[in-house]
């Protein structure tokens, strides 16, 4: 949680200079009353009716064995490592080789395959205040974990080997960001990063759970509209009001 705030927060300052915290609290919040509000808004719509009885049989506690939580870590481990794993392995391979090369062989990230498809994904959000390529590429690999949005704007941007001199290539990636980003477009990206499809090995554990790929894609393009809604919201509310600089 703290390496997730601390990602969001390389974001954040330079467009909210001295208001990180409460930035980052007021995106707490949001998403727990869209939770909230989403929930009720299902409960008496698309699940509308008297809820199934839930009986479940609890059996008598007992105090675990060592080697019954070995047991139970390891399978529940290795279930994570087949079904998950290999879905985040194979994105992982195919946006690197789209990051790396185009149509005629070996290129920069500016040039390359991945660059084009963030075009084509960047008019989904003319009208949301972060309508360039560059954010279409993160949005799209935030798909495979939501953390890479921030090291994808990072490598885009031409700083390379994050690990290493942190303060300064915070400054760099904090740099590049405010000309990017004004901070009513920078909001509404962090709001709409905060709703949108969840990453793949979420979405392999709704497949693997459900069983049913209807779920699964419910599960993957509904909070993708949501945030689409939200985010363009925000944005246009704000310019309205005036907060667009």
């Amino acid at each position: 949680m703290r390496c997730q705030i601390a990602r969001i927060c390389i974001v954040c300052r330079p467009v909210f200079p001295g208001s990180e915290s409460i930035v980052v609290l007021s995106l707490y919040l949001l998403g727990i009353a869209i939770a909230i509000m989403m929930g009720l808004i299902l409960k008496n719509t698309y699940f509308k009716g008297d809820a199934d009885p839930f009986l479940m049989e609890l059996p008598p506690y007992r105090i675990p064995t060592l080697k019954t939580v070995l047991i139970q870590t390891w399978e529940k481990g290795k279930g994570f490592l087949i079904k998950a794993g290999t879905i985040i392995f194979s994105m992982s391979v195919v946006i690197w080789l789209l990051s790396s090369f185009n149509l005629s062989g070996p290129a920069e990230i500016q040039e390359s395959l991945l660059a084009t498809i963030g075009g084509i994904i960047a008019p989904l959000f003319a009208f949301h205040g972060f309508g360039s390529w560059e954010t279409g590429v993160a949005v799209l690999t935030g798909i495979l974990a939501k953390e890479a949005v921030v090291s994808t704007l990072g490598v885009i941007y031409g700083i390379s080997e994050l690990a290493e001199e942190t303060v300064e290539v915070a400054a760099q990636l904090q740099a590049s960001i405010s000309v990017a980003f004004s901070g009513l477009s920078a909001y509404a990206f962090m709001v709409f990063t905060l709703l949108y499809t969840p990453c793949m090995a979420v979405i392999g554990t709704v497949k693997k759970e459900l069983g049913s790929w209807k779920w699964t894609l419910f599960a993957a393009g509904y909070p993708f509209a949501l945030a689409w809604i939200v985010s363009l919201l925000i944005y246009q509310i704000g310019m309205l009001l005036g907060f667009g600089g």
